[in-house]
């Protein structure tokens, strides 16, 4: 997968006529999935405001991808000079801070509506959170996650020891 992957992504960045310094692979923990990290001059035409660009730019990687190489193949993501995980860090603090207070108020807070890939994010980061689980609500662009109190609800570690 990876040279292919590499290929499309060179070939696309071409016809944009972006240069870029590099691409190279990276195994992330937390996505547990693979994630090519671009390195641009001209990231600010990738990423765009408010991170526009950088989710369309994924969706197309992905998709010529899985035309190209099949469906099953599309499990990456694309990182434009680690956009990504700076986004990554903001997400996992804000969830880390909502968390704390669901459990702190004994109730459920909402979040603000977010894409489906910051959405996944969430409940990832949330897992293994004590006292708490999430589930998203809403419909299209207004879906969000509620992290929920729940009394007594031991970290995923604690529970697989058992």
């Amino acid at each position: 997968m990876e040279p292919k992957v590499k290929t499309i992504i060179e070939e696309l960045l071409k016809k944009l006529s972006i240069e870029t310094e590099s691409i190279e692979l990276v195994n992330h923990q937390i996505l547990k999935r693979p994630i090519f990290v671009v390195r641009s001059k001209e990231s600010g035409l990738l990423i765009g405001q408010g991170g526009e660009h950088f989710t369309a730019f994924n969706h197309l990687v992905r998709k010529l991808a899985g035309k190209q190489l099949g469906e099953d193949e599309t499990e990456f993501s694309v990182d434009v000079n680690d956009y990504q995980e700076s986004m990554l860090n903001r997400l996992r603090a804000k969830a880390k801070i909502m968390a704390d207070r669901a459990v702190s108020f004994k109730s459920s807070i909402e979040m603000d509506p977010m894409t489906s890939f910051e959405r996944m994010l969430v409940h990832t980061l949330l897992e293994s959170e004590p006292n708490v689980v999430t589930e998203s609500t809403g419909m299209g662009q207004g879906r969000r996650v509620v992290i929920k109190y729940i009394e007594n609800k031991e970290p995923a570690e604690l529970a697989q020891e058992f």
